[in-house]
């Protein structure tokens, strides 16, 4: 369970990096003031500012109860394959949503992937209660 973990980490601070990158740019290019982001009020920042910022904190909401499940999974010394390979599911998923989001943001697209990942966490955390009963 730490692989999946980490690497959802590691997507985060990708995403991070990207959004921080786009701030800077943004910032350097006079399209947004850098008074914007102390409160994020103001002038409408361009697109992918915006696009990037909320898909950013998008990864603190959903992905909580897969880190909690992993941890849960980690501290009971569990070992089901089932709840491992949901977990890499959900990974794939936001990964796949990350492409999406940030690249050509379709919307259905995005909820598909959204949904899925959704579902590998219900099955994920199934799969641990089931396991740890």
């Amino acid at each position: 369970m730490l692989y999946p973990m980490f690497m959802l980490v590691m997507i985060t601070m990708v995403v991070m990096i990207i959004t921080a990158r786009a701030r800077i740019a943004a910032v350097k290019e006079g399209s947004v003031q850098i008074s914007y982001f102390s409160l994020m009020q103001g002038d409408a920042p361009p697109e992918f500012i915006v696009k990037s910022t909320r898909h950013f904190n998008n990864l603190f909401e959903v992905p909580t109860l897969f880190y909690a499940g992993g941890a849960v999974y980690l501290a009971l010394d569990l070992t089901a394959q089932f709840s491992m390979l949901c977990a890499w599911a959900f990974v794939a998923m936001r990964l796949i949503h990350t492409v999406i989001h940030l690249g050509h943001n379709n919307a259905l697209h995005r909820l598909i992937a959204f949904g899925l990942g959704n579902i590998a966490i219900l099955f994920m955390w199934i799969g641990i209660v089931s396991a740890a009963s």
